[in-house]
Formats: C-alpha cells, structure tokens, sequence
C-alpha cells in the first residue's frame, strides 16, 4: 500500500511484519523504520520498529496475540523478518483464538510437561536407550 501526503507524493510502503525473536517469540506488526546494525563487521542486521505490534504466542491448536504498541526491536535479537500478506488469513482454520489468561495457562502446562518428560529422561539414563 502506498500511502500519499496531502501536498506532495510520498511512496511510504507499510508492510505487515513477522519477526522471530532470538528467544523464540514471534512479533507481528506495521513495519515503520529500520536501519543497519552491524553488531561484528562481517554480520549485518537490522533495528526495526513496529506498529501496532502484538507477540503471538502459540500452544497447540491454540493462540493468542497479545498487543505491544508501537515496538522498538534491537538488530542482534532478530532471527527472521517475513512479509505478511494483509489480504490473506495467516493461521490455519484449526487454530482457535483465546484470551491471554488462558494461553498464559496452555503455556505453564506445556512448560510442565516438558520439565516432566525431561526428569524423567534424566532417571532412566541408567537403561542407555541410545
């Protein structure tokens, strides 16, 4: 989309955003600025800012998105930048929408089932399944 000012044209592209975060979140938002940081001189990324930014938090066939505002993400925590189509559906039609409170529970109950498959991984070392 182009956006044109009132006493002069103005090519202002806003494109919709995902971004994936180094710790695994994932941003979606307008993109409004970036430029280059250039965190070693060999490897260049990119300061983004976003708006209207939400973080969409994603557990099983639930998700969430919860909103940010307008937010401001430093080059060296970015992994990926894709482009989103604004007229398509990004998720699947399997995928249910709920609120923050229960994908904040789905989330604490994933966390502990991990943590549980992982200790009892750890107590059955002795049997060297490998």
């Amino acid at each position: 989309m182009v956006v044109k000012h009132a006493s002069r044209d103005l090519s202002i592209f806003i494109e919709k955003l995902l971004v994936l975060l180094r710790d695994g979140r994932k941003l979606l938002g307008l993109l409004r600025s970036f430029d280059q940081f250039a965190m070693y001189p060999s490897i260049f990324t990119a300061n983004v800012i976003l708006e209207g930014a939400c973080e969409r938090v994603i557990v099983g066939d639930l998700y969430c998105d919860i909103p940010l505002g307008l937010y401001v993400i430093r080059g060296e925590n970015v992994v990926l930048i894709g482009e989103l189509d604004l007229e398509k559906e990004e998720l699947p039609s399997r995928m249910n929408p709920v609120s923050e409170a229960e994908i904040k529970r789905a989330q604490k109950a994933e966390r502990e089932a991990t943590d549980l498959k992982g200790s009892m991984r750890k107590r059955m070392e002795f049997l060297d399944f490998d």
